[in-house]
């Protein structure tokens, strides 16, 4: 037994030599099972900078003072455009911060019914001069005039569908028709197309605002000294009256189809009525007639991120450089 006792020595004496040349080591980990460690009450999130949230659209904002705003349009993108009646320049506002400027000098005659397309062309209806107008919403530069009438005439809205541009005359018992080309391209003239049927041209403002029919297939225009809304065939100028129950849209002025409802301002009665209409656009009832107290005759309608905009004319208020003007927001 004593050589393995001094093997077993000599290899103890070894192992210590060892321990005492190794680098100090972690003290051993404790095999008992972990301990739940007790309850503490939340603490909070580390404070951090301020984020900025998102700023909220403006309600109202302001037009240049004696602008004498008609017509508005937005898109694309959160742009919104108004034509001034008074000179026909054309203004541009971010509706993310209701500030914006003139981007189009008018030709000193108005500028009413507006529509943009997604080629960012801005289409005009030129009132009492007889005429439209198709803008470049980038550089403002007109890319072309078309000479609708030579005589009266009061072309007043606009509206586009699938490939063409249709300008509603209150004067005469006509739609001007402007037909698209491939990409979008401009006509050499317009079509006149004369209105027949169940509309009768009478006294003051006849055929004003103009939309499609929810299935696009037709035109609604409202005439405003009756408050009929009309079914047009786009084709040949064939009218019907729209059904709406015994309800009127006296003084309507602009239109905007969401969907299968209508909407239509009532200018001087600072109201927009809220029609339901049938796929065909034949019938139809009003659901909800909305006003406003920052409505100052409103006359034109048009749509962004759940809101309509309203540029106030205000007709019953005598126009003068300083005039105040405005755009007011409501929800849809």
């Amino acid at each position: 037994m004593r050589p393995a006792i001094r093997t077993a020595a000599a290899l103890g004496a070894f192992a210590l030599l060892l321990a005492a040349a190794a680098p100090a080591q972690a003290a051993p980990t404790r095999t008992e099972p972990p301990q739940s460690a007790p309850e503490q009450a939340p603490q909070p999130a580390p404070e951090q900078a301020p984020q900025s949230a998102p700023a909220a659209l403006p309600d109202t904002f302001p037009l240049p003072n004696g602008f004498q705003p008609e017509g508005i349009a937005t898109g694309p993108g959160p742009y919104a455009y108004f034509g001034s009646r008074a000179t026909g320049s054309i203004y541009r506002a971010d509706l993310r911060t209701g500030q914006g400027a003139v981007i189009s000098q008018g030709p000193g005659t108005p500028s009413l019914g507006l529509k943009t397309d997604r080629r960012g062309r801005l289409f005009v209806s030129g009132g009492t001069a007889g005429d439209a107008r198709v803008v470049d919403v980038a550089t403002g530069a007109v890319l072309k005039t078309y000479a609708l009438a030579t005589g009266p005439a009061f072309v007043n809205d606009v509206v586009l569908v699938k490939r063409s541009a249709y300008f509603t005359d209150s004067t005469n018992p006509v739609l001007y028709r402007l037909e698209l080309g491939r990409r979008g391209a401009l006509p050499a003239e317009a079509v006149k197309i004369p209105l027949t049927g169940a509309i009768q041209y009478g006294t003051g403002i006849n055929a004003n605002g103009i939309a499609p029919s929810p299935d696009r297939r037709s035109l609604l225009i409202v005439q405003s000294n009756t408050g009929k809304l009309f079914k047009v065939d786009p084709r040949t100028g064939v009218t019907t009256e729209v059904d709406l129950g015994g309800e009127t849209l006296a003084n309507g002025d602009g239109l905007l189809l969401s969907g299968r409802t209508l909407y239509a301002v009532q200018n001087r009665l600072n109201t927009v009525a809220v029609v339901k209409l049938s796929r065909d656009g034949s019938s139809g009832r009003v659901v909800d007639r909305r006003t406003d107290p920052r409505f100052d005759v409103p006359t034109t309608v048009a749509k962004f991120a759940g809101r309509l905009y309203l540029p106030n004319a205000r007709f019953t208020t005598p126009p003068g450089p300083d005039t105040p003007y405005s755009v007011v927001a409501i929800d849809r």
